[in-house]
Protein backbone atom coordinates (compact mmCIF):
# COMPACT_ATOMS: atom_id res chain seq x y z
CA UNK A 1 0.00 0.00 0.00
CA UNK A 2 1.39 3.43 -0.72
CA UNK A 3 1.86 6.32 1.65
CA UNK A 4 -0.38 8.63 -0.10
CA UNK A 5 0.68 10.99 2.02
CA UNK A 6 2.61 13.19 5.00
CA UNK A 7 0.94 11.77 8.17
CA UNK A 8 -2.40 14.74 8.26
CA UNK A 9 -2.33 14.04 12.28
CA UNK A 10 0.93 15.07 12.76
CA UNK A 11 1.24 18.80 13.77
CA UNK A 12 3.30 21.14 11.84
CA UNK A 13 6.38 22.02 13.35
CA UNK A 14 8.57 25.43 13.29
CA UNK A 15 12.43 24.58 14.22
CA UNK A 16 14.37 26.62 16.00
CA UNK A 17 17.75 27.76 15.68
CA UNK A 18 19.19 24.88 18.36
CA UNK A 19 17.31 22.16 15.92
CA UNK A 20 19.06 23.60 12.65
CA UNK A 21 22.24 23.58 14.84
CA UNK A 22 21.76 20.21 16.62
CA UNK A 23 21.36 18.42 13.19
CA UNK A 24 24.15 20.41 11.28
CA UNK A 25 26.41 19.10 14.04
CA UNK A 26 25.32 15.29 14.02
CA UNK A 27 25.18 15.72 9.99
CA UNK A 28 28.74 17.30 10.01
CA UNK A 29 29.72 14.24 12.05
CA UNK A 30 28.30 11.81 9.58
CA UNK A 31 30.18 13.50 6.86
CA UNK A 32 33.18 13.42 8.82
CA UNK A 33 33.48 9.76 10.49
CA UNK A 34 30.90 7.77 7.76
CA UNK A 35 32.33 9.32 4.45
CA UNK A 36 35.23 11.19 4.47
CA UNK A 37 37.42 9.13 6.19
CA UNK A 38 36.45 5.77 5.18
CA UNK A 39 37.76 6.80 1.65
CA UNK A 40 40.36 9.28 2.10
CA UNK A 41 43.23 8.22 2.44
CA UNK A 42 42.51 4.23 2.53
CA UNK A 43 41.78 4.01 -1.29
CA UNK A 44 45.08 5.75 -2.51
CA UNK A 45 46.41 3.20 -4.81
CA UNK A 46 49.68 4.11 -4.42
CA UNK A 47 51.11 1.50 -6.69
CA UNK A 48 48.86 2.43 -9.50
CA UNK A 49 47.16 5.58 -8.86
CA UNK A 50 43.68 6.92 -8.45
CA UNK A 51 42.26 4.77 -5.59
CA UNK A 52 41.11 1.38 -4.96
CA UNK A 53 37.46 0.84 -5.90
CA UNK A 54 36.45 -2.64 -4.13
CA UNK A 55 35.79 -2.88 -0.31
CA UNK A 56 33.69 -5.28 1.87
CA UNK A 57 31.00 -4.65 4.26
CA UNK A 58 33.78 -4.84 6.75
CA UNK A 59 36.20 -2.13 4.61
CA UNK A 60 38.58 -5.18 3.86
CA UNK A 61 39.82 -5.08 0.32
CA UNK A 62 38.31 -7.01 -1.87
CA UNK A 63 39.71 -8.23 -5.37
CA UNK A 64 39.77 -5.89 -8.59
CA UNK A 65 42.20 -3.63 -9.65
CA UNK A 66 40.62 -2.11 -12.88
CA UNK A 67 39.70 1.85 -12.57
CA UNK A 68 36.41 2.89 -13.65
CA UNK A 69 35.46 6.43 -14.56
CA UNK A 70 32.28 6.94 -12.63
CA UNK A 71 34.26 6.09 -9.32
CA UNK A 72 37.56 7.80 -10.38
CA UNK A 73 35.55 10.86 -11.07
CA UNK A 74 33.07 10.85 -8.05
CA UNK A 75 35.84 10.24 -5.64
CA UNK A 76 38.13 13.00 -7.20
CA UNK A 77 34.46 15.68 -6.92
CA UNK A 78 34.36 14.64 -3.54
CA UNK A 79 37.65 15.49 -2.40
CA UNK A 80 37.91 18.72 -3.90
CA UNK A 81 34.57 19.87 -1.80
CA UNK A 82 36.69 18.77 1.06
CA UNK A 83 39.38 20.62 0.37
CA UNK A 84 36.97 24.07 -0.39
CA UNK A 85 35.30 23.39 2.86
CA UNK A 86 37.55 21.65 5.47
CA UNK A 87 40.53 24.84 5.49
CA UNK A 88 42.24 22.94 8.27
CA UNK A 89 42.62 19.75 6.02
CA UNK A 90 42.81 21.81 2.96
CA UNK A 91 45.99 20.53 1.32
CA UNK A 92 45.19 16.93 2.46
CA UNK A 93 42.05 16.95 0.54
CA UNK A 94 43.89 18.73 -2.42
CA UNK A 95 46.75 16.27 -2.78
CA UNK A 96 43.47 13.86 -2.90
CA UNK A 97 41.77 15.42 -5.55
CA UNK A 98 44.69 15.81 -7.49
CA UNK A 99 45.40 11.97 -7.68
CA UNK A 100 42.19 11.79 -8.81
CA UNK A 101 42.83 14.18 -11.40
CA UNK A 102 45.43 12.91 -12.83
CA UNK A 103 43.92 9.38 -13.07
CA UNK A 104 41.43 10.87 -15.52
CA UNK A 105 43.59 12.94 -17.39
CA UNK A 106 46.53 10.73 -18.20
CA UNK A 107 45.14 6.75 -17.46
CA UNK A 108 41.30 6.88 -17.86
CA UNK A 109 41.25 9.52 -21.16
CA UNK A 110 41.93 7.92 -24.58
CA UNK A 111 45.24 9.33 -25.54
CA UNK A 112 44.84 8.30 -29.47
CA UNK A 113 40.93 9.41 -30.16
CA UNK A 114 40.32 10.78 -27.26
CA UNK A 115 37.60 11.03 -25.03
CA UNK A 116 37.13 9.04 -21.47
CA UNK A 117 37.39 5.08 -21.59
CA UNK A 118 34.40 3.72 -18.73
CA UNK A 119 37.00 1.34 -17.31
CA UNK A 120 40.84 0.60 -17.55
CA UNK A 121 43.16 -1.72 -16.06
CA UNK A 122 46.23 -1.02 -13.96
CA UNK A 123 48.20 0.30 -17.05
CA UNK A 124 45.58 2.42 -18.40
CA UNK A 125 44.33 0.01 -21.41
CA UNK A 126 40.58 -0.03 -21.65
CA UNK A 127 39.22 -2.99 -19.65
CA UNK A 128 35.65 -4.91 -19.25
CA UNK A 129 32.62 -3.15 -20.63
CA UNK A 130 35.35 -0.55 -21.31
CA UNK A 131 36.50 -2.55 -24.57
CA UNK A 132 32.90 -2.07 -25.93
CA UNK A 133 32.48 1.52 -26.25
CA UNK A 134 32.42 5.12 -24.02
CA UNK A 135 29.79 6.30 -22.26
CA UNK A 136 28.40 9.93 -22.57
CA UNK A 137 26.89 8.96 -18.35
CA UNK A 138 30.42 8.61 -17.80
CA UNK A 139 32.39 11.07 -19.80
CA UNK A 140 29.97 13.57 -17.87
CA UNK A 141 31.07 12.92 -14.94
CA UNK A 142 34.87 13.39 -15.95
CA UNK A 143 33.97 16.88 -16.46
CA UNK A 144 32.43 17.33 -13.56
CA UNK A 145 34.79 16.02 -11.64
CA UNK A 146 37.73 18.19 -13.61
CA UNK A 147 36.12 21.08 -12.97
CA UNK A 148 35.70 20.60 -9.31
CA UNK A 149 38.85 20.17 -8.81
CA UNK A 150 40.44 23.04 -10.65
CA UNK A 151 37.81 25.55 -8.51
CA UNK A 152 39.59 23.51 -5.22
CA UNK A 153 43.26 23.82 -6.71
CA UNK A 154 43.06 26.31 -9.31
CA UNK A 155 45.85 23.91 -11.32
CA UNK A 156 45.86 25.26 -14.93
CA UNK A 157 46.50 22.07 -16.59
CA UNK A 158 43.13 20.81 -15.10
CA UNK A 159 41.04 23.49 -16.27
CA UNK A 160 42.86 23.02 -19.88
CA UNK A 161 41.81 19.29 -19.63
CA UNK A 162 38.42 20.13 -18.65
CA UNK A 163 37.76 22.77 -21.65
CA UNK A 164 38.86 19.98 -24.04
CA UNK A 165 37.00 17.09 -22.29
CA UNK A 166 34.19 19.52 -23.00
CA UNK A 167 34.93 20.48 -26.62
CA UNK A 168 35.39 16.60 -27.09
CA UNK A 169 32.59 15.67 -25.65
CA UNK A 170 29.99 17.75 -27.33
CA UNK A 171 32.01 17.74 -30.82
CA UNK A 172 31.57 14.03 -30.84
CA UNK A 173 28.40 13.03 -28.42
CA UNK A 174 25.87 16.01 -29.35
CA UNK A 175 23.10 15.34 -31.32
CA UNK A 176 22.09 18.01 -33.61
CA UNK A 177 19.11 16.99 -34.99
CA UNK A 178 17.34 16.35 -31.77
CA UNK A 179 19.18 18.09 -29.24
CA UNK A 180 20.60 16.37 -26.11
CA UNK A 181 23.44 14.00 -26.20
CA UNK A 182 23.70 10.28 -27.21
CA UNK A 183 24.36 7.79 -24.59
CA UNK A 184 26.87 5.37 -26.39
CA UNK A 185 30.00 6.56 -28.21
CA UNK A 186 31.82 3.80 -30.26
CA UNK A 187 36.13 3.83 -28.95
CA UNK A 188 37.00 6.01 -31.99
CA UNK A 189 34.29 8.93 -30.65
CA UNK A 190 31.65 8.05 -33.77
CA UNK A 191 28.14 7.49 -32.28
CA UNK A 192 27.45 3.70 -31.70
CA UNK A 193 23.14 3.70 -31.50
CA UNK A 194 23.30 0.28 -30.86
CA UNK A 195 25.85 0.03 -28.28
CA UNK A 196 24.90 -1.09 -24.70
CA UNK A 197 23.79 1.99 -21.84
CA UNK A 198 25.15 1.55 -18.65
CA UNK A 199 22.15 3.19 -17.45
CA UNK A 200 19.26 0.70 -19.10
CA UNK A 201 18.79 2.58 -22.50
CA UNK A 202 18.18 0.45 -25.70
CA UNK A 203 19.19 0.93 -29.07
CA UNK A 204 18.67 4.16 -30.32
CA UNK A 205 17.63 5.52 -26.81
CA UNK A 206 18.56 8.22 -24.66
CA UNK A 207 17.48 8.03 -20.93
CA UNK A 208 16.90 10.18 -18.23
CA UNK A 209 20.08 9.54 -15.94
CA UNK A 210 22.15 10.67 -18.37
CA UNK A 211 20.51 14.09 -19.23
CA UNK A 212 20.14 14.81 -15.38
CA UNK A 213 24.39 14.28 -14.60
CA UNK A 214 24.91 16.22 -18.18
CA UNK A 215 22.89 18.97 -16.64
CA UNK A 216 24.66 18.69 -13.53
CA UNK A 217 28.35 18.83 -15.69
CA UNK A 218 27.82 21.65 -17.56
CA UNK A 219 26.55 23.56 -14.56
CA UNK A 220 29.62 22.75 -12.79
CA UNK A 221 31.84 23.52 -15.79
CA UNK A 222 29.72 26.92 -16.15
CA UNK A 223 30.67 28.18 -12.99
CA UNK A 224 34.55 27.82 -13.32
CA UNK A 225 34.03 28.49 -17.08
CA UNK A 226 31.49 30.91 -18.21
CA UNK A 227 32.33 30.17 -21.91
CA UNK A 228 29.71 30.88 -24.23
CA UNK A 229 29.66 27.80 -25.75
CA UNK A 230 29.10 25.88 -22.44
CA UNK A 231 26.27 28.10 -21.70
CA UNK A 232 24.70 27.19 -24.64
CA UNK A 233 24.63 23.65 -24.06
CA UNK A 234 23.65 24.09 -20.47
CA UNK A 235 20.63 26.32 -21.23
CA UNK A 236 19.99 23.43 -23.61
CA UNK A 237 20.13 20.74 -21.08
CA UNK A 238 18.69 22.86 -19.09
CA UNK A 239 15.12 23.34 -21.12
CA UNK A 240 15.71 19.14 -22.22
CA UNK A 241 15.22 18.40 -18.65
CA UNK A 242 12.44 20.89 -17.78
CA UNK A 243 10.14 20.63 -20.87
CA UNK A 244 10.98 16.92 -21.74
CA UNK A 245 12.03 15.00 -19.08
CA UNK A 246 9.96 16.12 -16.55
CA UNK A 247 6.36 16.37 -16.69
CA UNK A 248 3.36 17.65 -14.42
CA UNK A 249 2.12 16.93 -11.98
CA UNK A 250 5.57 16.28 -10.98
CA UNK A 251 7.53 13.10 -12.87
CA UNK A 252 10.24 12.50 -14.88
CA UNK A 253 9.87 9.82 -18.07
CA UNK A 254 13.39 7.16 -17.75
CA UNK A 255 13.82 6.59 -20.90
CA UNK A 256 13.19 8.25 -24.69
CA UNK A 257 13.21 7.57 -28.49
CA UNK A 258 16.06 10.06 -30.14
CA UNK A 259 13.40 12.16 -30.75
CA UNK A 260 12.90 12.69 -27.30
CA UNK A 261 9.35 11.15 -27.64
CA UNK A 262 8.85 9.21 -24.46
CA UNK A 263 8.62 5.54 -23.73
CA UNK A 264 7.16 3.64 -21.06
CA UNK A 265 9.24 2.48 -17.79
CA UNK A 266 8.87 2.54 -13.98
CA UNK A 267 9.46 5.89 -11.36
CA UNK A 268 12.41 6.11 -10.00
CA UNK A 269 11.94 8.08 -6.57
CA UNK A 270 15.63 8.87 -6.08
CA UNK A 271 15.99 10.23 -9.26
CA UNK A 272 13.00 12.86 -9.34
CA UNK A 273 14.18 14.41 -5.74
CA UNK A 274 17.96 14.35 -6.83
CA UNK A 275 16.42 16.05 -10.10
CA UNK A 276 14.76 19.03 -8.75
CA UNK A 277 17.72 20.12 -6.71
CA UNK A 278 19.94 19.89 -10.24
CA UNK A 279 17.23 21.99 -11.78
CA UNK A 280 17.27 24.71 -9.01
CA UNK A 281 21.49 24.84 -9.21
CA UNK A 282 21.29 25.16 -12.73
CA UNK A 283 18.45 27.82 -12.93
CA UNK A 284 20.71 29.70 -10.53
CA UNK A 285 24.04 29.40 -12.58
CA UNK A 286 21.81 30.48 -16.09
CA UNK A 287 20.25 33.31 -13.67
CA UNK A 288 17.43 32.20 -15.45
CA UNK A 289 13.80 30.55 -15.52
CA UNK A 290 14.58 30.12 -11.23
CA UNK A 291 10.28 30.39 -10.85
CA UNK A 292 9.74 27.24 -13.12
CA UNK A 293 12.59 25.60 -11.77
CA UNK A 294 11.54 25.48 -8.20
CA UNK A 295 7.93 24.54 -8.87
CA UNK A 296 9.38 21.28 -10.47
CA UNK A 297 11.25 20.39 -7.82
CA UNK A 298 8.52 21.09 -5.04
CA UNK A 299 6.03 19.17 -7.66
CA UNK A 300 8.58 16.26 -8.16
CA UNK A 301 9.18 15.99 -3.94
CA UNK A 302 5.52 15.95 -3.45
CA UNK A 303 4.94 13.12 -6.32
CA UNK A 304 7.79 11.11 -3.95
CA UNK A 305 6.01 11.80 -0.95
CA UNK A 306 2.71 10.82 -2.19
CA UNK A 307 3.65 7.49 -4.20
CA UNK A 308 7.16 6.46 -2.53
CA UNK A 309 7.60 8.22 0.87
CA UNK A 310 7.43 5.51 4.05
CA UNK A 311 5.85 8.05 6.36
CA UNK A 312 5.75 5.64 9.39
CA UNK A 313 9.57 5.05 9.67
CA UNK A 314 11.44 7.75 7.14
CA UNK A 315 13.00 6.84 4.20
CA UNK A 316 12.22 6.95 0.60
CA UNK A 317 11.43 3.69 -1.50
CA UNK A 318 13.30 2.97 -4.64
CA UNK A 319 10.80 3.20 -7.43
CA UNK A 320 7.18 1.33 -9.08
CA UNK A 321 5.55 0.98 -11.90
CA UNK A 322 4.21 4.38 -13.56
CA UNK A 323 1.40 5.38 -16.30
CA UNK A 324 2.40 7.84 -18.97
CA UNK A 325 0.35 10.25 -16.89
CA UNK A 326 2.64 9.66 -13.79
CA UNK A 327 0.40 7.92 -11.62
CA UNK A 328 2.07 5.09 -9.79
CA UNK A 329 0.22 1.55 -10.36
CA UNK A 330 2.20 -1.05 -8.04
CA UNK A 331 5.15 -2.86 -8.25
CA UNK A 332 6.81 -0.82 -5.36
CA UNK A 333 10.55 -1.51 -5.09
CA UNK A 334 10.43 -0.64 -1.18
CA UNK A 335 14.53 -1.26 -0.49
CA UNK A 336 16.16 1.84 0.80
CA UNK A 337 19.32 2.35 -1.00
CA UNK A 338 22.04 4.61 -0.16
CA UNK A 339 22.07 7.31 -2.68
CA UNK A 340 18.73 7.70 -2.45
CA UNK A 341 18.22 8.09 0.75
CA UNK A 342 21.12 11.06 0.33
CA UNK A 343 19.57 12.32 -2.15
CA UNK A 344 16.13 12.91 -0.42
CA UNK A 345 17.66 14.45 2.44
CA UNK A 346 19.41 17.06 0.28
CA UNK A 347 15.98 18.16 -1.62
CA UNK A 348 14.05 17.61 1.52
CA UNK A 349 15.90 20.66 3.11
CA UNK A 350 16.28 22.13 0.01
CA UNK A 351 12.39 22.98 -0.10
CA UNK A 352 12.17 23.86 3.33
CA UNK A 353 14.33 26.26 2.96
CA UNK A 354 12.44 27.89 0.02
CA UNK A 355 8.91 26.66 0.71
CA UNK A 356 9.18 26.26 5.18
CA UNK A 357 7.16 29.37 5.75
CA UNK A 358 4.31 27.91 3.93
CA UNK A 359 4.56 24.29 5.18
CA UNK A 360 6.01 22.79 7.31
CA UNK A 361 5.95 18.95 5.71
CA UNK A 362 8.99 19.57 4.16
CA UNK A 363 10.95 19.72 7.61
CA UNK A 364 8.88 17.09 9.05
CA UNK A 365 9.65 14.73 6.17
CA UNK A 366 13.43 16.25 6.21
CA UNK A 367 13.62 15.02 10.39
CA UNK A 368 11.91 11.86 10.06
CA UNK A 369 14.18 10.96 6.84
CA UNK A 370 17.38 11.98 8.71
CA UNK A 371 16.14 9.94 11.92
CA UNK A 372 16.06 6.77 9.53
CA UNK A 373 19.34 7.46 7.98
CA UNK A 374 21.46 8.15 11.33
CA UNK A 375 19.40 4.78 12.68
CA UNK A 376 19.29 2.42 9.47
CA UNK A 377 21.75 3.43 6.74
CA UNK A 378 24.99 3.86 8.82
CA UNK A 379 26.29 0.79 10.09
CA UNK A 380 27.08 1.46 13.36
CA UNK A 381 29.33 -2.13 13.52
CA UNK A 382 31.72 -1.32 10.64
CA UNK A 383 31.22 2.65 10.07
CA UNK A 384 29.89 3.71 6.54
CA UNK A 385 26.78 3.80 4.72
CA UNK A 386 24.71 0.50 3.69
CA UNK A 387 24.58 -0.18 0.00
CA UNK A 388 20.65 -1.00 0.73
CA UNK A 389 18.70 -1.85 3.90
CA UNK A 390 14.72 -3.36 4.10
CA UNK A 391 11.50 -0.97 4.29
CA UNK A 392 12.60 -1.58 8.21
CA UNK A 393 15.86 -0.71 8.16
CA UNK A 394 17.41 -3.96 8.03
CA UNK A 395 20.75 -4.60 5.72
CA UNK A 396 19.64 -6.61 2.48
CA UNK A 397 21.11 -6.60 -1.05
CA UNK A 398 24.76 -5.94 -1.90
CA UNK A 399 27.27 -6.76 1.14
CA UNK A 400 30.06 -4.54 0.44
CA UNK A 401 30.58 -0.93 1.31
CA UNK A 402 32.56 0.07 -2.25
CA UNK A 403 32.59 -0.82 -5.79
CA UNK A 404 32.60 0.95 -9.29
CA UNK A 405 29.34 1.94 -8.47
CA UNK A 406 29.03 2.75 -4.93
CA UNK A 407 31.16 5.19 -3.59
CA UNK A 408 31.18 8.79 -1.56
CA UNK A 409 29.67 11.10 -4.39
CA UNK A 410 25.69 11.02 -3.30
CA UNK A 411 26.09 11.13 0.79
CA UNK A 412 29.24 12.83 0.47
CA UNK A 413 27.42 15.91 -1.28
CA UNK A 414 23.97 15.38 0.56
CA UNK A 415 26.38 16.22 3.83
CA UNK A 416 27.90 19.03 2.66
CA UNK A 417 25.04 20.70 1.25
CA UNK A 418 22.73 19.75 4.42
CA UNK A 419 25.39 21.13 6.92
CA UNK A 420 25.81 24.32 5.67
CA UNK A 421 21.90 24.92 4.59
CA UNK A 422 21.55 24.17 8.06
CA UNK A 423 24.05 26.45 9.53
CA UNK A 424 22.45 29.21 7.07
CA UNK A 425 19.13 28.51 8.40
CA UNK A 426 20.03 29.07 11.86
CA UNK A 427 21.74 32.80 11.02
CA UNK A 428 18.77 33.98 9.69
Amino acid sequence: MFNWCLNAATPPTTPSKQDYLRIATEVETNLQNEILSKWFPSAVDEQSGGFHENYAVDWTRTPGDNKSLVYQARLTWTAAQAALRFPARKEFYLSMTRRGARELMEKLWDQEHGGFFWTVDPQGRPAAQGKSGKQVYGIAFGIYALAASYEATRDADTLSFAKKAFQWFDLHAHDNTNLGYYEVLNLDGSVAPNGPSVVGAGPNQKSMNTSIHVLEALTGLYKIWPDPAVKKRLKEMFDVNLNRIYSEPGFLTMFFNADWSRLPGKDSFGHDVEAGFLLVEAAEALRQDEARAWSAARHLMDHSLQYGWDNERGGLYDSAAMTPQGVVTGELATEKIWWVEAEQLNALLLLHGQFGKETSKYWDAFSKQWQFISRYQVDHQHGGWFHNVSAEGKPAGRPYKSDAWTECYHQGRAMLTVSEKLRSLASR
